[in-house]
């Protein structure tokens, strides 16, 4: 991990956070795949659109480990991709989203939700909510199992999942599992490792700030707990959740505060810390054994809750 910190000062690209917007979204999608593991080939892989309230067509895709209708419906996890709501995309997280697919043996698919600052809050949070609302609707006619379904997400990606996994709740829909990568869950960045891993580990204390700036500048609707789930009155019935969290990453302690939080309300949490990484370290399996291991980890808890339910 040093060694990829290391890497990473010496390339001496301008931080994402001193660039416009576009700017650093087209930054990150440059070094996106520099890092990851060799990109999986799978049977099946369709870009499709899925409607949001007010009739914008969000882009997403769809990856399977089989062809359409060879074989059973397959479970289905719906996954949201990190990037502070400013960043990040489909083509950024592609290869991770084939990982899952391929050693969770379930389809995937990955939304492209709308970004700020062009699309501030709650755009993002409704996007997503309203992706998997309609994939539970439209399940079967893509090959997936309507009454086996899943969301997850990376950082950002990780708190609009735990945000639909309580929507889920509130509206019937049953979920067999929220996975949550890093997830963002509070207000105001105050716990403590958001001051003790601020500088120098990949993910630092102005990007967060920026990012947040960009998406809901408003600190005090940064109370909604639709921005910070760990505000959400109750998490009582949630989809169980597998959290996976890096030991060295300013999101340690809220990740571990919103498994406490699930965990106290009777909710299921299998958690794991890696140890020795930094945030972002999901794709970096081609410099970062751990980042393997997380992936081999959250697909066994995919399988395990498709099987269960």
């Amino acid at each position: 991990m040093r060694g990829v910190i290391d890497a990473m000062a010496r390339a001496g690209r301008p931080p994402l956070h001193t660039l416009t917007p576009a700017q650093a979204r087209a930054a990150y999608e440059v070094g996106a795949g520099v890092l990851e593991v060799p990109k999986a080939a799978l049977p099946r892989v369709e870009d499709l659109h899925i409607p949001a309230r007010d009739g914008a067509p969000l882009p997403a895709r769809l990856y399977a480990p089989t062809v359409a209708g060879n074989g059973a419906a397959l479970p289905l996890l719906l996954y949201l991709h990190g990037g502070g709501f400013t960043i990040g995309s489909i083509a950024t997280h592609d290869v991770l989203c084939r990982e899952l697919a391929r050693l969770a043996g379930c389809m995937v698919v990955s939304l492209d939700y709308r970004l700020a600052p062009e699309h501030p809050f709650p755009t993002a949070s409704n996007d997503a909510w309203d992706a998997l609302a309609w994939l539970a609707q439209h399940a079967a006619t893509l090959g997936a199992d309507p009454a086996r379904l899943a969301v997850g997400g990376d950082s950002a990606g990780g708190t609009l999942a735990a945000v639909c996994a309580i929507q889920a709740r509130d509206a019937g829909l049953p979920l067999v599992l929220q996975l949550l990568i890093y997830p963002g869950t509070t207000a105001h960045q105050d716990t403590p490792s958001h001051t003790e891993f601020a500088h120098g580990l990949v993910l630092e204390r102005a990007a967060i700030g920026w990012f947040f700036d960009q998406y809901i500048p408003s600190r005090a609707e940064r109370e909604d707990w639709r921005f910070a789930p760990l505000l959400a009155p109750d998490v009582d019935g949630v989809a169980p959740a597998w959290i996976g969290l890096a030991e060295y990453d300013p999101l340690v302690d809220e990740g571990l505060e919103y498994a406490d939080k699930l965990r106290a309300a009777g909710v299921a949490v299998d958690l794991e810390i890696y140890r020795g990484v930094t945030h972002e370290f999901i794709k970096m399996g081609r410099a970062i054994p751990e980042a393997r291991q997380a992936h081999a980890d959250a697909a066994a808890a995919l399988r395990s809750a498709f099987r269960s339910d």
